[in-house]
């Protein structure tokens, strides 16, 4: 049952595009219909992934490899452990949110955006189960496609500019990947196994590589991957795609496009580079601690609604970054938590930003005030994500947070608390950008007449919001339900790190330490 589910939740969106494009383009009801049952389906798919999924098992499971390219021993390779599981359950969930936002908003061209949004859910679903690193390549290219298209047509009105941005900055983290790719293969040719793509085989090349060609090969998927997190200073590209986006475009922007990036420095770096990732666990945690500040200290001082939400998404992600590096179970554990609740905190925030748009058609926070005198049950929802956000205890953010905080705290990689200390502020300044967002927004004198007759949530838009809601809740008061899933696959990973770490990972690079010491440390 666990290969059937994985294999029609991966190929379902794919056969609904192709649906789509055989329907007429005047049948715009259908077409909206057919684009909204397709991904409700795959979801109540992927629920089958679950019962099928053994959590007391840390490797790779539902695995199904085919032959592709021979000559370079390409293949259908997928399957999913427990980190993948969860990122692929949350791409189910939030994409017929995505498309059921999208049936007021989107008026031109429906038919096109349609079968984009479910050729993009096909690829960003492949990218998390792909355990062949050319598959993988492809299903990373494959993105950029529909992605590129539904910012450059339905955008904003500097959506050209974004999208071009947003596709160059990938496409030139991609090469790098690319070579680095070709260049595992080769190393696997010369270890005698033939040259191949096979992720697992790879898994056994990558650790007993040089020390410098890990460096070398480390850099080249740490790129690719941190342009897509995005990690200071790669993340200019970020607030311009959110704000030229429509609605549906950020919330998978926010959700599940940039948790590729973190899901990648996982799956590769981690596991195909571990002497690499401990030396380098120093400088990208300061990267990372600085994203955290930074992109807190810019949302504060942000006019548009939606650009503060996107710089808010720069500081969210640099806890996913540093509990990834911080190389310990708490960390990591707690980085793929937060990478499940910022998809649904700021996926939800974006849901609200654009309940307001196409009621007063204006992102600036100035255009607003009182709003919870004529929108009370919106000004609920907006509330509920703007905490989760905060990381308020009791909701989804908090988990996260705490977790990744308390990995780097007691890393033995970090080997200092200021990364900690220095990323908690971050949790205050997040709190004064959203808090004050929120207070100038729904609060305050209801001064323009604009404001004075704006309709509540309708029917429609508290479907898009309960479902986000109850798993805010749900994760906040109850965690584990989620976290059992990835628990033993991340201790694996870390045991995986520990086995193969032979130098001191701190900014000095090279100076040797034993298992022993670095027990005692």
């Amino acid at each position: 049952m666990g290969v059937t589910a994985l294999l029609l939740t991966l190929f379902t969106p794919l056969l609904g595009s192709f649906a789509i494009l055989l329907t007429d383009r005047e049948q715009h009801k259908a077409i909206r219909m057919t684009a909204l049952l397709v991904s409700i389906l795959t979801f109540g798919i992927s629920l089958f992934l679950l019962p099928a999924f053994d959590a007391t098992n840390p490797g790779m499971q539902f695995l199904v490899s085919k032959a592709w390219i021979p000559a370079i021993d390409a293949g259908f390779r997928v399957g999913l452990d427990g980190t993948s599981l969860l990122l692929v359950l949350l791409t189910t969930f939030i994409m017929p949110i995505a498309i059921f936002a999208s049936f007021t908003s989107i008026g031109k061209s429906q038919k096109e955006y349609y079968t984009l949004l479910l050729f993009l859910q096909f690829g960003m679903t492949g990218v998390f189960m792909a355990l062949d690193t050319f598959l993988f390549y492809v299903f990373w290219e494959v993105i950029l496609i529909p992605m590129y298209f539904i910012i450059g047509i339905w955008g904003g009105k500097d959506r050209i500019y974004a999208t071009l941005k947003f596709f160059l900055y990938t496409l030139v983290g991609s090469l790098l990947m690319l070579v680095a790719i070709i260049w595992l293969g080769f190393h696997a040719e010369a270890a005698g196994m033939g040259f191949t793509t096979d992720l697992l085989k790879l898994r056994a090349v990558g650790p007993a590589l040089g020390l410098e060609a890990q460096q070398w090969l480390f850099l080249a998927f740490a790129l690719a991957f941190c342009i897509k997190v995005p990690l200071f200073p790669l993340h200019t590209w970020l607030p311009d795609a959110h704000v030229q986006a429509p609605t549906a475009g950020s919330v998978i922007l926010a959700a599940v496009l940039l948790k590729m990036g973190t899901y990648g420095l996982i799956r590769f770096n981690l596991e195909l580079f571990p002497q690499a990732s401990a030396d380098w666990a120093g400088p990208i945690s300061v990267l990372a601690v600085i994203g955290i500040v930074y992109g807190a200290l810019v949302a504060m001082v942000q006019t548009d609604i939606k650009k503060l939400v996107a710089y808010s998404s720069v500081s969210h992600l640099g806890f996913v970054v540093l509990g990834i590096f911080s190389l310990t179970v708490e960390g990591i554990q707690g980085a793929v938590i937060q990478m499940v609740n910022h998809g649904l905190s700021t996926g939800m925030l974006f849901l609200c930003v654009g309940v307001l748009y196409e009621r007063r058609h204006t992102r600036e926070i100035s255009d607003y005030g009182g709003i919870t005198s004529v929108m009370p049950r919106f000004a609920v929802f907006f509330a509920i994500a703007m905490f989760a956000s905060v990381g308020l205890p009791g909701l989804n953010g908090f988990v996260g947070e705490y977790l990744t905080l308390l990995g780097a705290f007691r890393s033995p990689y970090l080997n200092s608390w200021t990364y900690a200390v220095i990323s908690a502020s971050g949790v205050i300044f997040a709190a004064v950008y959203l808090l004050w967002m929120f207070q100038r927004v729904m609060f305050g004198t209801n001064d323009n007449s604009e404001n004075k007759h704006l309709r509540d949530l309708t029917r429609a838009e508290y479907w898009q919001l309960v479902p986000l809601v109850v798993f805010i809740v749900w994760i906040g008061v109850y965690p584990r339900t989620f976290m059992q899933l990835s628990e033993l696959s991340v201790k694996a990973l870390v045991g995986h790190v520990e086995s193969f770490t032979i130098s001191k990972p701190a900014v000095t690079l090279n100076a040797p330490i034993t298992r022993e010491n670095q027990k005692n440390r």
